[in-house]
């Protein structure tokens, strides 16, 4: 969480709604100034024996999770408690919208039986590699993308230019980072379907990271018309924040939430709301909508982590340490990684320096099993390694991927990597950059505060790191006492 993004790889299914998408109701659809997010991670590191070993621990710990859940067979509201019989499993797992929704590892369960049964069966290949693309977003197993890929490829192989398999293909696409292949298969799809949710969400989620913001925005009201639902409305929703149109954002979320019935949707736009909250300081309300998406589902990750972090902001640290404590248990990603290891630095108990670094050593891990499996990991390489690893790596990351797009969020990680290396004339151009769609984002302000000082202008300087500190006060337990710090120093 921490600065709110898109996750490329989520397609929550929904119904329709109706004809209209209420995202467009009375907004007159999404504007070109949109930005970019990107759920890119960790550097190219891990390496020596001690990395090894932390790598090992880190896919050992979610291979294990995946074996003791992997059993199950109840899926969507069959999580409750009740089961369903084997055979109705695997007719439920088919459907691809049921797997955001349900529990990934009960659908991969079920349709590795079927398929047991059906080899043939083409549909059944590519649902299974929508499975372990979910899989590997809810678990934070990179693991999964070479058997999801394998498994679209076995769709493809028995039923060439099939819809769903390129939809699949475009989402495992997305959740690797590789924005312009995902595009190039949901517009594959999008030709022959022009009502594929899946392809419609990929081809979102595309625009944005690839920069491309204008065609983003079009391409979010033209899903809006076509497929209404909670996957378009909380990217249609993501397009406006991005433009600084919060009202509009929240309207739309607030709007989807109302209409949400399954767990699974209901946890999800709660979810996003509280992120939206988060990234403006209200942490009540933050707070407030976590618990309603924990209600729905007291699993779900994006919310324990969210309102671990709105919690470490209230001034609630021992709460928020032992809500991220446990979601690393369960899935040691990046940003909640990150998040701990500052919460301890912050907190600097006995022993709390040796247990950020830890979490930093874990961000490495992951990161480099993550590239292993073909994730393009370098926009949170450069983001963990410019404040807790190696800086010169971490500008070589935010380089290379600024190469590959230019974005908001990789404006902000060039940005902040060139300054953390003494670039700052250079970096001053990319942090104005960051904000310049209008997105309100602490962490972005801080940044653009920070060289703006660096650089001599310091009425700017003052002015950005104090539009940080009353906009979300508690955006880092670091980058926020520096920004107080820094602030103080300038007057």
């Amino acid at each position: 969480m921490g600065p709110r993004r898109n996750d490329a790889s989520d397609t929550n299914g929904a119904e329709e709604t109706g004809e209209t998408g209420i995202a467009s109701a009375g907004t007159g659809g999404a504007s070109a100034g949109t930005g970019g997010a990107s759920a890119g991670t960790g550097e190219k590191a891990a390496a020596g024996t001690s990395g090894r070993r932390t790598a090992r621990r880190v896919c050992s710990a979610a291979l294990l999770a995946v074996a003791l859940t992997g059993g199950a067979v109840a899926l969507g509201a069959a999580r409750g408690g009740g089961q369903v019989a084997p055979a109705a499993a695997s007719a439920a797992a088919m459907d691809p919208g049921a797997l955001a929704g349900g529990d990934p590892d009960a659908a991969v369960t079920a349709l590795q039986t079927h398929l047991r049964a059906q080899p043939k069966d083409h549909d059944g290949w590519a649902t299974l590699g929508l499975a372990y693309v979910e899989q590997a977003r809810t678990k934070g197993d990179p693991a999964r993308y070479p058997q999801a890929a394998a498994a679209l490829k076995r769709s493809l192989t028995l039923a060439p230019g099939n819809d769903k398999a390129l939809a699949g293909r475009a989402a495992l696409a997305a959740a690797r980072h590789d924005f312009t292949g995902a595009l190039a298969d949901a517009d594959r799809v999008l030709k022959h379907n022009p009502y594929d949710e899946r392809a419609l969400c990929s081809r979102i989620d595309a625009l944005v990271e690839l920069g491309r913001y204008a065609e983003a925005a079009r391409a979010a009201d033209t899903a809006d018309a076509r497929r209404p639902g909670t996957p378009v409305f909380t990217r249609y929703a993501y397009v406006h924040e991005l433009r600084g149109d919060v009202t509009t954002a929240r309207r739309v979320l607030e709007q989807a939430l109302s209409g949400a019935t399954s767990p699974g949707d209901i946890a999800y736009v709660a979810t996003q709301l509280g992120q939206l909250a988060w990234n403006q300081g209200d942490y009540k309300t933050a707070l407030t909508q976590y618990a309603r998406a924990l209600a729905a589902d007291d699993t779900y990750l994006p919310a324990l982590e969210g309102r671990a972090r709105a919690q470490a902001a209230s001034g609630q640290r021992a709460a928020a340490v032992k809500g991220l404590e446990d979601v690393v248990a369960r899935a040691p990603l990046p940003g909640p990684l990150v998040a701990l290891g500052e919460l301890y630095e912050a907190r600097g108990d006995a022993g709390d320096r040796e247990q950020a670094r830890r979490q930093y050593t874990l961000v490495q891990a992951w990161t480099a099993l993550a590239r292993a499996n073909g994730v393009d990991v370098d926009l949170d390489t450069a983001l963990a390694a410019a404040d807790h690893g190696d800086k010169a790596a971490a500008l070589r990351a935010a380089r290379a991927e600024w190469e590959r797009r230019h974005t908001v969020h990789t404006a902000d990680a060039l940005a902040w990597a060139l300054h953390v290396n003494g670039h700052d004339t250079e970096a001053l151009a990319h942090a104005r950059e960051a904000t310049a769609t209008g997105y309100r984002n602490a962490s972005f302000l801080y940044h653009r505060g920070v060289v703006e000082l660096a650089t001599g202008h310091a009425k700017e300087g003052r002015a950005s790191l104090a539009a940080a500190l009353k906009l979300n006060p508690g955006f880092s337990p670091l980058g926020a006492a520096e920004a107080r710090k820094a602030l103080e120093a300038a007057k």
